[in-house]
């Protein structure tokens, strides 16, 4: 008679690697680990070179959170406000530490993307909503990228129709090579680009006293609600973006990296948090030193404005190296997004998904990721596309659509048949909780303020307040754990419990689709929609 094993067994690394190409070394950037390499981290220097193999998913997504739309929306910022919205960088980071973190536990513990648990632990039409929404959010944020390279070259001096073309070209040919070690030291090398920002900023000498008054939660002053409500949307969306979270998760698991390496990654994961929040605050030092004054003050245009500005100001120079950043920003967003949305189709149809494999032993999978810069390089090249307000307009819709992704995310990091000993902790939760409902308090104010510009703020506050407050969250956020009495048994040692990964998923009970949780989902579902709707509609001048 057979016994049947515990729910809660040691690690049996990548036991639901669905492509084998998964399976192995850790093959970094900067160095490898072999995969029989379980030897104790002892000295300093065994440490470094170990996380020197392991850096590269943290520190690639986080960097390209910084990407053209995040460049544009917070050159906005300091150009309109100056540095009284420093703040909001400050609150959104550990934010934006917690949500990462939280995908690439996932990834580590699990060996399966998450487009792949979505289907798993919801079932395919949570996953069809999921996919659609990042699939229509990547489409519209990699036009936004290949803006930024269009703003970026211009300003060298390069057409549109020649540089866009190009950018696409050298996306396709870096991304399909076969090889992850030459895909993440091609990103790198744009990382490098990216954090030229932050040296620039310094040479503005910006004064200590404005930047710790930016940090004194305040709003901007001179600006209608409506509009500035947008600009805080669209920070929160180009901050916490869905692309990041499924990008980094299909990373983990590409680059083969396991729970025995999870605290590695969590350093990973915030090392790029600090320099995404150095790149973030350069941009607002610079545009507000350049143009937060003068004519420029409230009328901002696009990136490019913002690199003649920047030139006019500091130097020709000066200009010359936003507009690089700008480019390699552009390049290196434009990479990850594109990478997210072929990771997650590939994830859902169980094909071969895999920067190990070359295009000729992944033809599916590299050719989504084509045919989606493709599709974007063309709506890049239409005429008289309005280009910086395509850019803040996709960010505050990222931001709308983002509360679905976290609440999703959140359920699968409490689920304890996925993560056992490793599910969230009391204050991430907290934290994750925090942030779905500040964004969706944003959205609700955006909306109000939209659709009745002259509805004073304060009424807009308490409208917003007894929305948010009718149960809504408190009933998703109350069926976050299963309440079956699952869980690690109390032998497993410090090590299991650090190297303890998810059974076979085949093999794992689903969910129960209990009733307050689904329809919780649903509300928030429609709720998001209906938001979206009404800001689109308001801003192509449907509602009166």
């Amino acid at each position: 008679m057979s016994v049947p094993a515990p729910p809660f067994t040691p690690s049996a690394d990548r036991r639901n690697a669905l492509d084998r190409a998964h399976i192995g070394d850790i093959e970094g950037a900067l160095g490898t680990v072999r995969a029989f390499d379980s030897g104790p981290r002892l000295t300093a220097r065994r440490k470094l070179a170990t996380l020197l193999a392991v850096l590269g998913p943290g520190v690639v997504v986080m960097v390209a959170d910084n990407d053209a739309g995040t460049i544009s929306v917070f050159a906005q910022t300091g150009q309109d406000h100056g540095m009284r919205l420093l703040w909001v960088l400050a609150a959104l980071c550990p934010a934006l530490y917690v949500t990462q973190e939280m995908v690439a536990r996932l990834g580590a513990v699990t060996g399966a993307g998450h487009a792949r648990l979505t289907l798993e632990r919801f079932g395919r039409l949570w996953c069809g909503f999921s996919l659609a929404d990042l699939l229509a959010l990547n489409l519209a944020t990699l036009v936004t990228e290949l803006i930024g390279v269009a703003l970026a070259l211009r300003y060298l001096g390069v057409a549109t129709d020649v540089s866009v073309p190009i950018a696409a070209a050298v996306l396709i040919a870096v991304t399909c090579n076969g090889s992850f070690r030459r895909w993440e030291r091609a990103m790198y090398a744009m990382v490098a680009g990216d954090l030229a920002l932050i040296p620039l900023a310094v040479l503005c000498h910006p004064r200590p006293g404005h930047l710790a008054s930016g940090l004194i939660p305040s709003l901007g002053g001179g600006s209608p609600a409506s509009t500035l409500l947008l600009l805080l949307v669209a920070l929160v969306g180009t901050t916490l973006a869905p692309a990041q979270l499924f990008f980094q998760q299909s990373s983990v698991v590409d680059k083969r990296i396991t729970p025995r390496w999870l605290d590695y990654e969590r350093a990973d994961t915030a090392i790029g948090a600090a320099l995404f929040a150095a790149c973030a605050a350069g941009v607002m030092i610079l545009s507000a030193a350049a143009l937060g004054a003068g004519a420029a003050h409230g009328h901002f245009h696009d990136a490019a404005a913002v690199a003649r500005g920047i030139g006019g100001h500091f130097g020709r120079a000066a200009g010359v190296v936003f507009a690089i950043a700008l480019l390699n920003a552009s390049l290196l967003g434009a990479g990850v997004v594109s990478l997210s949305g072929s990771y997650a189709i590939a994830e859902v149809v169980g094909i071969k998904h895999s920067l190990h494999r070359s295009w000729r032993d992944a033809r599916a999978f590299h050719s989504s990721f084509a045919a989606i810069v493709v599709l974007a390089a063309a709506i890049v090249l239409l005429p008289r596309l309005p280009l910086g307000a395509v850019t803040t307009l996709v960010q505050a819709f990222a931001g709308i659509l983002l509360p679905s992704t976290l609440v999703l995310l959140l359920i699968l990091c409490n689920d304890t048949e996925l993560l056992g000993p490793l599910t969230n902790g009391r204050w991430l939760n907290a934290t994750a909780i925090a942030a779905v409902g500040v964004v969706l308090a944003l959205s609700t104010l955006l909306t109000i303020t939209t659709v009745l510009p002259h509805l004073a703020i304060g009424v807009a506050l308490l409208a917003t307040a007894a929305l948010l407050t009718g149960g809504g969250l408190a009933l998703a956020t109350s069926y976050l754990r299963d309440p079956r009495p699952t869980g690690p048994p109390r032998t497993l040692t410090p090590w299991q419990r650090r190297t303890w990964s998810t059974p076979s998923l085949e093999l794992v009970a689903h969910p129960e689709p209990r009733r307050p949780r689904v329809l919780a989902l649903a509300l928030l579902r429609v709720y998001i929609l209906a938001i979206a709707g009404l800001l689109l509609l308001k801003l192509v001048g449907a509602v009166p």
